[in-house]
């Protein structure tokens, strides 16, 4: 679908939106809004699509979204343990007035809202000040409120640990752009019949597109080929189940889409940096290590 003009709803005693979610309160619509959205996933992971990226997500990874940046994010549903958690701080650039932008002393906020266009993904010791501060405003009221968001927006305009997510700016993320329709399509296919094999052909007819205008469309919206889209929820899903301990590997290779063992450890690797028993045994010993503590 293409993206959805999102209302953000401020109180009428707030100037900007705090707010905790789980997986089940989440919009999957493909959607934008005019505010700058700064994302903390507590719990949980699956798929992210932003801008012309596409990618996995999982616990403790945070993201600053630019004004009209086109997004949404797709949860698995399917753990065991805890659910789904989220904290997400919703503002405008003028929420606080639109002098503020204009003071000598802000001079690096314009330059942040103009980066935040491609989305950031927030790392190291940034990440884990604005998560403390994010908890905070949860339960801040009155001049509080204010402090804290100008904390939040000196610590990322301090930052030097930043990775933009988009590759550029581009008009297609327009919502006047109709070729975006076919996206959110495509995806809610894949990861309805990634388990069994997909062809181009299929793919682009629940799409409406021949295999030669899906290819040229997927490309340009994605920046990257179908077939790797595809590998990357295959390669999602079984780091899902890797960590859900509860099949061999040789199973969980099979249930993912792929055809034999040594294609599916080639392209584990390639998407993880690890064996899919290294990975096992990574989040494993990281897992005990927190029970026990």
């Amino acid at each position: 679908m293409k993206p959805f003009l999102s209302q953000v709803v401020t109180r009428s005693d707030e100037s900007y939106c705090v707010k905790q979610l789980f997986a089940e309160d989440y919009q999957e619509q493909w959607h934008h809004h005019p505010e700058l959205e700064l994302h903390y996933v507590i719990r949980g992971e699956g798929l992210r699509f932003i801008g012309d990226n596409i990618s996995n997500f999982s616990d403790g990874e945070m993201v600053l979204l630019g004004a009209h940046l086109p997004h949404s994010w797709r949860f698995n549903t399917d753990m065991e343990g805890p659910p789904a958690q989220s904290i997400i701080l919703q503002f405008g650039q003028n929420c606080m007035g639109p002098a503020l932008n204009g003071l000598p002393e802000a001079y690096q906020l314009p330059v942040l809202f103009e980066k935040a266009k491609r989305g950031i993904v927030i790392n190291g010791k940034a990440k884990a000040v604005l998560a403390g501060l994010m908890q905070r405003m949860l339960i801040a009221d009155g001049l509080e409120r204010i402090i804290l968001l100008l904390s939040v927006l000196r610590t990322l305009t301090d930052d030097r640990e930043q990775e933009a997510i988009t590759l550029a700016e581009n008009r297609i993320f327009s919502s006047e752009d109709a070729d975006l329709n076919r996206l959110d399509q495509i995806c809610q296919y894949t990861l309805s019949n990634f388990r069994r094999n997909i062809s181009l052909k299929e793919v682009a007819a629940s799409s409406n597109l021949n295999q030669t205008s899906f290819c040229r469309y997927f490309k340009l919206v994605t920046k990257k080929n179908y077939s790797s889209f595809l590998i990357q929820v295959r390669i999602s899903q079984a780091c899902r189940m890797l960590i859900d301990n509860r099949h061999t590997i040789n199973v969980i290779c099979y249930d993912c889409g792929f055809n034999n063992i040594s294609n599916f450890y080639r392209h584990f690797k390639k998407v993880t940096g690890m064996t899919p028993s290294e990975y096992k045994q990574k989040y494993l010993t990281g897992y005990l290590r927190k029970v026990a503590s």
